[in-house]
């Protein structure tokens, strides 16, 4: 398999740079967990690293990516067919029932 040097910015990895696994179509992941062991031995804490663009490439297109530091951890995702109806309120924002 194919990895690639990925930087990563912000939080407790800030100016560290992991070899991090591509996939198929050439890209590292969207979200990077890593599992931090408690010294006291209780659950793991998981810090998230979300993908963003390293900065301008060629023709304006982003060929590389960095990692930075998501204090909040991953957004909840739900899976959205073409088929499926959309939810009555879009998240983030108010419904009129909402006052």
């Amino acid at each position: 398999m194919k990895s690639e040097d990925t930087p990563f910015e912000g939080g407790p990895m800030d100016g560290r740079v992991l070899p991090v696994l591509l996939g198929i179509t050439g890209h590292p992941p969207k979200t990077y967990r890593i599992p931090v062991p408690d010294p006291a031995g209780g659950p793991p804490t998981v810090l998230v690293y979300r993908r963003v663009p390293r900065g301008p490439g060629r023709v304006g297109l982003t060929n590389r990516w960095k990692y930075q530091y998501a204090p909040e951890g991953a957004p909840a995702r739900r899976l959205t067919w073409p088929w499926s109806k959309p939810h009555a309120t879009p998240p983030g924002k108010r419904d009129d029932a909402d006052g």
